[in-house]
């Protein structure tokens, strides 16, 4: 619509003419877009992007829809004919208009507040109930699984990250084999087709085709942080390297081109690009991803050309299969076509051999391809975002045992403190870009940094963004939680330009503020022996339990705090030198290992870096024989110590068992 309609001249002189015209980034302001989406999902009964909406000046809706054409065409009016019609609407019928308003809004109203109520909500009443509403949202998952080409449901074909998270721990508590067996099958294809970008590293967004080959080609921030975990989570599961290959390429793609030089993480790469470098405004999707095959030639060297262009499906004609428009012509989007070994025994060469051949030719193409125009980088730094990605970095810093991700993680956390924090009311700006930083930060904003400095503390142990996670719980807590209904507002209602106070139950591409939020209290409780925060998340769980009964499917990382809520917490104190030999190999022994459900604290001997209320009971738990010692606790009832790695491994893994 942007090129279509807001760019020309004779519908942008009527827009300014008949209207006051506000443009949303819905990155920058979740909330007004998500007002205002729920509202044309109301009148419509479906909702997306772009989504235009019109209001009275108080700010109530009263039309709306998702894309106009610039033409009336099938039925649905030219967005000029529209804009006329309305302007006309409201010149002569201004009251029957303004009454439409209201009651739009007293609707979108009553059903913000149709909110159940969790009055006398207990968990240990509902315990059967819940293990139930797991089964359900695995069975839900299974039923809409592609056996054939990994994924759930049909094109487009979104990752939705909170998904694998389901599913790989509803398989650590049941040792159900299909539920493995579907994530890893769906992240090996997701990797294979074109949906990852096989030079350069990272997911484009989605997938259009059900073949993951064609992709819509935008890059985002939060997908590559989730997708890390998703491929960490798989690695410690397997063992397997080809895991930790692709959660590596994920995060030097983001160390390379989505950080800023102060250590903060840029928002996406758009998908459109320029072809021609002497024409920057003509741009195409996909344009920088793609290759003729006669530009992939020029590129690579003759001896290695037929066996990497095999390997990736490159031809003449463009690999445009499953590509809806037909726009793509004879260009081709790079996806694993061959396997290496399926390659080795086609060409009748050693695997390793057609390795290098890969390497060489993606080397080649990467080298040719840096000299094309970029794609816009959205250079936002959005906390929510960068709370997801610190998460990332310092998982893969204890995973994999990388110092350079765990750096990552600490620079992206300073960024926030110093750039989107007020050390002096203790809150967070959601967006900083250019030397400024504004609006006031969401739930989901609150609740994914809370989780990165959770998971950041447990990589590193040092104890002030443990203390910064409790402070900024604390706040969260004063500010969005719903007194009334229990769970989670998305905003704290202070903006009086938001009409609705909304509550985003559902995880989609991101999870939803409240899951998540609701999972961090639970780790704060277990951490810091603090019952209240554990009842603050069983009591958010109640408040969407009616929507967990009968959709537990569109709420899938809700479910993984529902498993976290009904199993025991589990402590795994490490009482040791930081930094030491002995104490790294045994939280090496803990980092290799999936273990859902657990929090790791390390007992330095010294006061003050023992968290909360729990700090006397950690600090009664020290080394053995001068050696570091591992503790495994549940609910603060430790198994006999050890010192000894090996043993420690077995305890964990009977337990898992």
């Amino acid at each position: 619509m942007e090129r279509e309609s807001f760019e020309d001249e004779a519908t942008a002189a009527l827009m300014n003419d008949l209207f006051v015209n506000i443009k949303i980034d819905r990155e920058e302001r979740p909330d007004v877009d998500r007002v205002y989406m729920t509202t044309v999902q109301a009148l419509t009964g479906h909702g997306g992007w772009p989504l235009s909406v019109w209001l009275t000046p108080e700010l109530k809706p009263f039309f709306g829809g998702t894309y106009f054409p610039p033409q009336s065409h099938h039925g649905r009016p030219g967005f000029p004919e529209l804009l006329q019609s309305i302007g006309q609407t409201w010149k002569e019928k201004r009251s029957q208009v303004d009454g439409s308003a209201e009651k739009i809004f007293q609707t979108l109203a009553q059903q913000e507040g149709a909110v159940r109520a969790t009055d006398g909500f207990s968990l240990s009443s509902q315990i059967d109930s819940l293990k139930g509403v797991l089964d359900r949202g695995y069975l839900q998952l299974a039923q809409s699984y592609d056996p054939d080409l990994g994924g759930f449901g049909q094109a487009p074909k979104f990752p939705r990250p909170a998904t694998f998270n389901f599913l790989f721990r509803y398989w650590a508590r049941t040792a159900e084999g299909p539920a493995l067996d579907m994530t890893l099958d769906t992240l090996r294809k997701m990797w294979a087709g074109g949906m990852y970008d096989h030079l350069g590293g990272g997911f484009h967004r989605y997938s259009v085709d059900a073949y993951w080959r064609i992709p819509h080609f935008e890059k985002m921030l939060y997908d590559q942080a989730q997708l890390v975990c998703s491929y960490l989570d798989a690695y410690q599961i397997t063992g397997e390297a080809f895991f930790e290959d692709v959660a590596r390429d994920i995060l030097e793609y983001v160390l390379r081109d989505l950080t800023d030089p102060v250590g903060g993480f840029y928002s996406a790469e758009d998908a459109d690009s320029a072809l021609d470098p002497e024409q920057p405004d003509q741009k195409e999707e996909g344009a920088f991803y793609m290759w003729t095959l006669f530009e992939a030639e020029l590129a690579l060297d003759e001896a290695d050309a037929e066996i990497f262009l095999e390997c990736f499906g490159i031809t003449r004609a463009g690999n445009s299969i499953g590509d809806p428009t037909g726009e793509l012509r004879n260009r081709n989007v790079l996806y694993r076509a061959l396997t290496v070994e399926q390659a080795s025994r086609r060409f009748k060469r050693p695997v390793d051999e057609v390795e290098k051949i890969i390497e060489r030719g993606k080397e080649s193409l990467l080298e040719a391809r840096a000299q094309r125009l970029r794609p816009h980088l959205d250079d936002k730094v959005i906390t929510a975002w960068n709370g997801l990605m610190i998460s990332a970095f310092a998982r893969a810093a204890a995973v994999l045992g990388e110092p350079r991700y765990l750096t990552a993680a600490v620079r992206a956390a300073e960024f926030v403190v110093n750039e989107l924090y007020d050390e002096k009311n203790g809150t967070l700006l959601r967006r900083f870009r250019d030397g400024e930083a504004r609006h006031p930060a969401h739930l989901e904003d609150y609740a994914f940094f809370i989780q990165g400095l959770l998971d950041l503390y447990e990589a590193g142990f040092d104890t002030r963004w443990l203390e910064l996670a409790v402070s900024l719980s604390e706040v969260q807590n004063q500010l969005f939680w719903d007194e009334v209904n229990s769970g989670f507002y998305d905003t704290s209602g202070e903006d009086p330009s938001i009409i609705l106070r909304t509550r985003e139950i559902h995880d989609g591409a991101e999870p939803s503020g409240g899951s998540v939020a609701a999972g961090n209290l639970l780790r704060l409780a277990w951490i810091l022996d603090r019952p209240e925060w554990r009842r603050l998340a069983e009591a958010t769980v109640g408040s969407v339990s009616g929507v967990l009964q009968t959709s537990p499917i569109s709420m899938p990382q809700m479910l993984v705090t529902v498993a976290m809520a009904l199993d025991p917490p589990r402590q795994i104190v490490i009482a040791g030198d930081p930094g030491a030999e002995d104490t790294l190999a045994m939280l090496e022994v803990v980092a290799k290992r999936f273990l859902p459900g657990k929090v790791v604290i390390l007992n330095e001997g010294r006061d003050g870096n023992l968290p909360g209320e729990a700090a006397e009971f950690y600090s009664s738990l020290d080394r053995q024989e001068g050696k570091a010692t591992a503790y495994v606790c549940e609910n603060y009832s430790c198994q006999l110590p050890t010192n000894d790695p090996a043993t420690l491994a077995s305890i964990l893994d009977d337990d898992s068992d």
